[in-house]
């Protein structure tokens, strides 16, 4: 039985596929198998993949089931205990599924690890050191635009969650936790579970060692449409009312509040405040379908936990997000 599965979900990628497949032949490790789930591409990605690689496992849905859904597929199908998701739309370095288990493997407390995603075009800088989440409500990519080689973000640190563009998860904790939420189709599912695994007991870690080139926003296009804001808008609702206890809802509130009418102004002025109130609109009305973490006194030292690194990260966005204007 291999270590890893590589879980690469796809839905029209096939502009993407070439290089994200040929990557993963020059491992530097044998010790994984290479898993597609294909959500119903109306273009040539299956008959491309099974043609050009035969050593590539492919599944097709009959409907598109969203990232989530795609990526609980090929989890369930997995026999190893570890499964690596990866974006279609990236590269890996020779060495990365191997210092991605290596990483897991070195932690058992760890849920997820993630990788240290570099842009695709511009690869001194980077797009992905982790996942954030903070006290308004924001999550937000860990050192995005950052220069690469800048010290802290060449040090393994706990993040709050990994970006399932390319992260590495433990197979047995899903068993626990569960899958991700099929309700959020796309966006913050990461954030999501990862959450979700620390009320449990678990860290999701960052390792830079293990790089990865990142295109973004290959399958919807763009950084914003209307699409994408209206359900990054819903399933904030979502993260938010599953995981956050009512109290912790109460002590955030004016954060949270805050944080809500800052982005409807950033929206407004970008022409999405429409598809934005849609999303906040759906999530509240659609909230009482989810599967929510029940509240426990047991898990009041996991509450603090995450009280805490909300605060944390919201400094730590302050900073990166001054470091950036002073960039440009």
């Amino acid at each position: 039985m291999k270590k890893a599965s590589v879980v690469i979900p796809n839905w029209n990628g096939m502009r993407f596929l070439k290089d994200c497949l040929d990557a993963l032949r020059l491992q530097d490790t044998d010790d994984f198998e290479t898993l597609v789930i294909d959500n119903a591409s109306e273009d040539e990605s299956v008959a491309f993949i099974k043609e050009n690689y035969p050593e590539v496992r492919v599944e097709v849905m009959e409907e598109n089931l969203g990232f989530s859904g795609g990526v609980n597929e090929g989890i369930r199908l997995s026999e190893a205990p570890y499964v690596l998701l990866l974006n279609n739309d990236t590269e890996v370095t020779p060495s990365f599924v191997r210092e991605m288990i290596a990483a897991i493997e070195k932690d058992p407390k760890a849920f997820s690890v993630s990788a240290k995603m570099l842009k695709f075009h511009e690869r001194e800088r980077i797009d992905d050191a982790g996942d954030l989440y903070t006290l308004l409500g924001w999550g937000a990519q860990r050192g995005v635009d950052r220069r690469a080689d800048e010290k802290r973000y060449e040090k393994p640190c706990t993040v709050f969650s990994a970006c399932a563009g390319a992260a590495i998860y433990r197979k047995e904790v899903f068993d626990r936790i569960g899958l991700f939420d099929r309700m959020h189709f796309a966006y913050l599912e990461d954030i999501d579970v990862g959450y979700r695994a620390m009320l449990y007991g678990y860290k999701n870690v960052y390792a830079p060692k293990a790089v990865v080139y990142h295109v973004g926003s290959g399958t919807t296009g763009s950084k914003y449409n209307d699409f994408k804001v209206r359900l990054a808008a819903r399933n904030n609702i979502y993260l938010l009312r599953k995981n956050m206890p009512l109290f912790q809802r109460i002590l955030n509130g004016p954060w949270l509040l805050l944080g809500r009418g800052l982005k409807r102004l950033f929206f407004k002025k970008r022409g999405f405040l429409e598809a934005y109130d849609a999303g906040l609109k759906e999530g509240r009305e659609t909230a009482e379908r989810l599967a929510r973490v029940p509240f426990s006194f047991r898990r009041f030292p996991a509450y603090l936990r995450i009280e805490g690194l909300l605060i944390r990260y919201s400094f730590t966005y302050l900073f990166e997000y001054v470091g950036r204007r002073f960039m440009h």
